[in-house]
């Protein structure tokens, strides 16, 4: 426990610095708790590692993860990613985790709540190209959350 519990507190200690510098050669690293069998959560992982992070998966723990961050369980969704210090719960698109990092908002982290057809893994030819319209929400660290970014159309 007290190793896992230092990598975890080691991954926060990260957030604080720059994601370019976090990026080199490999990406920006981004590690993700998820189900063992969870096919939307491997298409995400694909879309973000497309997209310039370097993964780390493991097969389970994203709800003690995402009550370890503080993320509220109202913004669940079935994977929890951490990445330069902040929370992101769910399919959220790559290009609103860059934006995240370029930012830095005094935020918890991103999240898209559920899992919306559509978003990056859940889109993929089982959908048949349909697309429902979401919100990615920025959570701040009291729990109350702003959209971010709306996928409308």
């Amino acid at each position: 426990m007290r190793s896992s519990r230092r990598s975890f507190l080691g991954l926060l200690v990260l957030g604080a610095v720059a994601p370019a510098a976090l990026a080199g050669k490999e990406g920006i690293p981004l590690e993700v708790w998820k189900g063992p069998s969870c096919e939307c959560c491997n298409d995400w992982i694909r879309h973000v590692e497309a997209n310039g992070f370097s993964v780390k998966s493991h097969n389970t723990g994203n709800q003690e993860v995402r009550a370890r961050l503080g993320l509220p369980v109202r913004y669940g969704s079935c994977h929890t990613a951490l990445v330069a210090g902040y929370a992101i719960e769910g399919h959220v698109p790559a290009k609103e985790i860059h934006r995240l990092l370029r930012e830095r908002p005094d935020a918890l982290g991103l999240t898209v709540p559920a899992m919306p057809v559509g978003t990056p893994g859940m889109d993929g030819p089982a959908y048949r190209g349909r697309k429902d319209p979401y919100d990615v929400l920025l959570v701040r660290k009291d729990g109350s959350a702003t959209v971010f970014q709306s996928y409308r159309s």
